[in-house]
């Protein structure tokens, strides 16, 4: 009801001409928003494209990035710093301990989502000026390697078990998680598309699925991805577990299968990559009391991250092919939207445990991807209308941080126990001293980002 006042208080107050005169004049893009025009994030040369707000954003510069892209980016990486940080203590802002959905639960998978999207822009631009298939690929595989690369050494909660050794090294992580997304799904698309696809211009029989027929040796890769995921959660025999538990183990389930964390998933990972190479503190050890390690970004999961990719992939085949036509980018963002949803409604009966497949973010089921995803186009749709077509809001302050996203997470983990982001709290129970210090905390990256941005510093991998 809040919002909703704000709404309606900021629409009347944009009627006033000398109000709606100082938005549009703090709002709009600066300057030196023309000289970013890499899909990727790294300054280029200038643009000759007309600073004109009325001007619809694809047609003012064909290169010129979308900045509801990096808004969209930034909220996702502001939301998970304030979570990492502790976001208060509130328990919203913590990871659901087993099946359910929280806050924190949303923003991993909306920055997997906006990777996606982020990909088919990148590639089709690199491919629509020159660049050979071999030399994207070869970025593709660097990029990927630099990524997993800088999780296993640099952001690696083991950490704090000692100094960093062969013994104890995590191998799992959220930037390893993207790395490998990031090469599969670029992967995928780079050797599958064909002429014309990056202007957007490929001829199909049905108009209406231009967006979908083309790449359907993507979708038959996809979907028979999501049937091993679907076969090895469900089929793959767990020694002393039953098949297809997909439980937290402990005193869950009146604690009849204590040592079944995570059935196959948490069974590959320890098979594979062995219990001393996973994540030792999961968020079921609070309240199921579970004594197995359990890693929430294990080889399993990885695979429905995959297909979230796929499908923020998907986001940005209807921005190219249906480029100026704001109604149909949004009408399809929200069919997809509302498909996502149905399925979700489906494989959980609409609640959080008695479902076909419960809405799990330790386990990155199939349905915490579509319900996840649901939420992702709405959000994106909101914010292509406000920024980009109606442009209203220039994304700030959330843009700044979108464009300097790996700098921000890197940063936050590693000086994440250092002043100023941290100090000694005098009452640990205390809500507002959580607050406060973990507030002040993401606003100094929001402020960092910011200052990076006006000194055109991106840090590019």
């Amino acid at each position: 009801m809040g919002l909703f006042a704000i709404l309606i208080v900021g629409h009347l107050s944009m009627k006033i001409n000398l109000v709606r005169n100082w938005v549009y004049k703090t709002l709009n893009p600066r300057e030196t928003d023309r000289l970013i025009n890499s899909e990727l994030g790294s300054p280029s040369a200038a643009d000759s494209a007309s600073s004109d707000p009325s001007r619809p954003l694809w047609s003012a510069a064909p290169r010129q990035r979308l900045r509801s892209l990096d808004t969209f980016r930034g909220l996702s990486l502001v939301i998970m710093v304030f979570v990492n940080y502790g976001g208060g203590k509130y328990w919203f802002f913590k990871h659901e301990s087993w099946n359910g959905l929280t806050v924190a639960d949303l923003v991993f998978p909306w920055f997997v989502f906006i990777m996606g999207t982020s990909i088919l822009l990148s590639l089709s631009s690199m491919l629509r000026w020159g660049s050979s298939k071999q030399k994207v690929l070869g970025k593709i595989v660097w990029r990927s390697f630099l990524l997993i690369l800088l999780g296993i050494i640099v952001v690696n909660p083991n950490y704090c078990l000692g100094p960093l050794s062969w013994d104890n090294l995590r191998i799992p992580g959220v930037l390893q998680r993207l790395g490998f997304t990031y090469l599969v799904v670029a992967g995928l698309e780079l050797l599958f598309t064909k002429p014309g696809a990056e202007s957007g211009t490929l001829e199909t029989p049905c108009p209406a699925l231009q967006d979908i027929l083309p790449y359907w040796p993507q979708w038959i890769c996809i979907l028979a991805l999501e049937v091993i995921w679907l076969c090895l959660t469900f089929l793959l025999p767990v020694p002393g577990c039953p098949r297809g538990y997909i439980g937290p183990g402990g005193i869950g389930d009146f604690g009849n299968y204590p040592n079944c964390t995570g059935g196959a998933a948490g069974y590959i990972d320890r098979l594979l990559l062995g219990e001393k190479h996973i994540y030792q503190h999961p968020s079921s050890s609070v309240i199921y009391q579970t004594t197995m390690p359990y890693d929430p970004e294990g080889i399993l999961g990885t695979i429905n991250s995959i297909f979230m990719a796929f499908l923020g992939l998907q986001a940005g085949k209807i921005l190219l092919f249906y480029r100026d036509q704001h109604k149909q980018i949004l009408c399809r963002f929200l069919t997809w939207s509302i498909a996502m949803g149905m399925i979700s409604a489906v494989l959980t009966k609409c609640s959080k445990e008695e479902g076909f497949i419960p809405v799990n973010k330790n386990l990155w089921s199939i349905s915490y991807v579509t319900t996840t995803s649901c939420f992702a186009f709405i959000l994106l749709s909101l914010m292509y209308y406000v920024v980009d077509v109606k442009r209203l809001w220039s994304g700030a302050p959330f843009f700044y941080p979108g464009m300097n996203s790996i700098l921000v997470y890197i940063g936050h983990e590693v000086f994440e126990n250092y002043f100023p982001f941290k100090w000694k709290i005098q009452d640990t129970q205390s809500h507002a001293e959580h607050l406060t210090q973990n507030l002040t905390a993401t606003t100094l990256w929001v402020i960092i980002s910011y200052l990076l941005y006006r000194r055109r510093i991106f840090w590019k991998i």
